[in-house]
């Protein structure tokens, strides 16, 4: 077996559960009234806008509350969505990867501000320094999908699965030229972050997915969470659906493996929650690496982005409220959470044209409802 055999082998490993299951709902601590509302917010939407599936995870009082399934996960086989149903987390994988990069930061391990071909110099010269700090913000000039010519290199592999490798995943991309100087505009990419996943491979030593299992998925006992493999038969895969015209149709099973650290991850709805909670309750990096996190970028003229390291952060009167969306075939993810009040919402579903956002601001206002009994 040759050594990129033997890495893809690793991997395979690497995602089979080794965790107790999560609770189902009916462990949930809402009261009736308030589950029924949230309920009702719920089924009423999915009427509204045809949705096949979904799941939703409410975290109150710093505890996972409530966790429930609606819907179909496979509507032909009439599989219902159930608290054990996978569903990719698609760009929900950002944070995580921004969260290892971070750890590989409080350890000496990896410099924000060092350009990022000192660790991967496979990466080729731009003419201008990118750093890592610079990628986790989105100011790094990295191809999205559609905002730039994507230039793959062309080259031989002799391993089934050589994208597993995120080194060999930058293959896909690093041939393409910077949308823009790095640092002077935010630009949103997820080649950019295969690109810190690279690095963080690189300074930490170990695969990618291995450091995500054991300073992630591990600490907070994460039973489903783990890469996307197509190659691999993962029970429980939700189906995806996607319209055409009005037509509620199969998506297709694209596969994801390459993009891990930017796209790349899934988990059943538990899991899902309990990253969530991870977050709030500040388990996996340090207070002063969770306020970089938490600070919106700021540009050279003075504008803020919207964004942090790893994180959306979004304007709300009254209240600090983080989050990261995701949208891919498949799947469309959010993740709400306030941290100063130990709550949260997170939602996902397995159709494309769905508002992950809408569902998860109709929950809120739902358990927020005067009528809903504490």
């Amino acid at each position: 077996m040759n050594r990129s055999s033997q890495f893809v082998a690793l991997l395979a490993l690497l995602v089979l559960p080794t965790f107790a299951m999560s609770r189902e709902a009916s462990d949930a601590m809402l009261s009736r009234t308030r589950a029924a509302a949230v309920d009702a917010a719920v089924e009423t939407e999915m009427r509204r806008d045809r949705i096949v599936g979904l799941a939703v995870g409410v975290i109150e009082n710093d505890r996972i509350a409530y966790l429930k399934g609606y819907g179909q996960s496979d509507r032909e086989n009439h599989v219902p969505v159930t608290t054990q149903t996978l569903f990719r987390w698609a760009s929900v994988s950002k944070p995580v990867t921004a969260i290892v990069a971070m750890q590989l930061v409080e350890r000496g391990k990896l410099d924000l501000d060092a350009d990022v071909r000192r660790y991967v110099p496979e990466f080729p010269d731009k003419g201008a320094t990118i750093t890592t700090r610079e990628l986790l913000g989105h100011l790094g000039g990295i191809v999205h999908y559609d905002n730039g010519p994507v230039i793959p290199t062309h080259a031989t592999y002799v391993e089934a699965h050589p994208f597993a490798d995120t080194v060999v995943a930058l293959d896909t991309f690093k041939d393409s030229p910077l949308v823009n100087a790095p640092g002077m505009k935010y630009a949103y990419s997820t080649h950019g972050y295969m690109l810190i996943g690279a690095v963080v491979q690189r300074a930490g030593g170990e695969p990618f997915a291995q450091q995500v299992r054991e300073r992630v998925i591990a600490p907070l006992h994460l039973s489903t969470m783990q890469p996307d493999y197509q190659w691999l038969d993962i029970a429980q895969r939700a189906v995806g659906y996607r319209l055409e015209g009005d037509a509620v149709v199969r998506s297709s099973d694209t596969d994801v493996s390459w993009k891990l650290p930017g796209g790349g991850y899934l988990s059943n709805i538990g899991d899902f929650a309990r990253f969530a909670k991870g977050l709030i309750d500040h388990r996996l990096v340090s207070e002063h690496s969770e306020a970089m996190m938490w600070t919106r970028q700021t540009l050279p003229d003075g504008t803020q982005t919207g964004y942090g390291l790893g994180f959306q952060l979004p304007q709300e009167e009254g209240h600090f409220r983080v989050a990261h969306s995701g949208s891919q075939e498949k799947t469309r993810t959010m993740l709400v959470i306030y941290p100063n009040e130990g709550r949260g919402v997170v939602v996902m579903t397995n159709s494309e044209w769905a508002d992950p956002n809408r569902f998860a601001d109709l929950v809120l206002t739902a358990l927020a409802a005067p009528g809903a009994a504490k």
